[in-house]
């Protein structure tokens, strides 16, 4: 088997993607905007500021190597060789030294210079103005380039982007988590100082409780919500779950909190989740199961409420 020594490998982790393609397939290399690039072959994937993202399968990386590997399909040998030449890897028998983890780092999407198709899709959905207003100015959420895509962002206490969900603002409904996302740090909206946390599957569920707060002439940015970015099925036993990552984190952040009221949607998993949650923290704080009154989930609850009928599509979790 080739050997190749720690050295080289790190050296080839060196070279940027941009600097390989102006020199080596400067005929591949699209330019959008000033610092900004997309390749002929996949106009999903896009290259800035020394990182990549290739959107339509939802792979991302941090050099030239990872897109070898994870773009045109060449073997780790192979990628090293046409970074670094022949020379570079020897035929051995000695095992390779295993590679560090790269530290998680979110990619998010270019921002859009308006909000237009992301304020429409909010609004469409039954969701306050104001509010989509408030989440806009925070940055909380944002249209992105190039497909006009809302952008969910979850910050640390550091006011650092943490998480990132994309979700599309047309009929195809495509989601995700953008690469890179930590869930610990899911979209949130928690300015109030109450000693009450209330709890949702998804950013847009959280959003249209929040509506209905105002709908019924309370402040919802009293409230500390928080979305979960999905949920999990529990195990066997709903006491041996894991407790939600966001859930922890924003817990572990805020000792003033008393009481958790669960907003998880009306399906097996929704309950399902709720169950595990209540059975994991039920002797530390008081537990409160508020589903939507109807509909599968909040935003069914608020578009019934309001008269807007929506056409469900399948979701597909992933960018074009």
């Amino acid at each position: 088997m080739p050997y190749i020594s720690p050295e080289v490998i790190e050296q080839a982790r060196q070279i940027d993607l941009l600097t390989y393609l102006q020199a080596c397939e400067p005929n591949e290399l699209v330019r959008i905007s000033a610092n900004n690039y997309t390749t002929r072959t996949h106009d999903s994937l896009k290259i800035s500021n020394g990182k990549w993202m290739w959107w339509s399968h939802r792979i991302g990386g941090y050099n030239a190597l990872d897109y070898l590997v994870k773009v045109k399909g060449v073997s780790f040998v192979e990628a090293v060789e046409t970074l670094m030449g022949r020379a570079a890897v020897m035929p051995s028998v000695v095992c390779a030294a295993p590679k560090k983890e790269q530290p998680k780092v979110l990619l998010l999407p270019e921002k859009s210079p308006t909000t237009d198709r992301v304020t429409e899709y909010l609004f469409s959905r039954g969701i306050d103005y104001g509010i989509i207003e408030s989440c806009i100015s925070h940055g909380l959420i944002y249209e992105s380039l190039p497909y006009h895509n809302a952008v969910f962002v979850g910050y640390d206490r550091e006011q650092k982007p943490r998480y990132a969900a994309f979700r599309a603002t047309n009929n195809s409904r495509i989601m995700g988590d953008c690469s890179g996302s930590d869930k610990h740090y899911s979209f949130r909206i928690a300015e109030g100082r109450s000693d009450e946390l209330h709890l949702f599957e998804c950013a847009i569920d959280l959003l249209s409780y929040a509506t209905l707060e105002v709908l019924a002439g309370r402040e919802w940015r009293a409230e500390n919500l928080v979305s979960l970015s999905g949920v999990y099925l529990s195990k066997k036993r709903p006491e041996d779950s894991k407790t939600p990552m966001a859930l922890s984190q924003f817990l572990s952040e805020n000792p003033n909190v008393r009481k958790i009221t669960l907003h998880l949607d009306n399906d097996a998993a929704g309950r399902n989740a709720s169950l595990a949650i209540q059975a994991k923290l039920a002797d530390r704080y008081e537990m409160a199961d508020c589903p939507p009154q109807y509909g599968k989930d909040y935003n069914d609850y608020l578009c019934r409420k309001l008269g807007i009928f929506r056409e469900k599509n399948s979701e597909r979790r992933s960018e074009r």
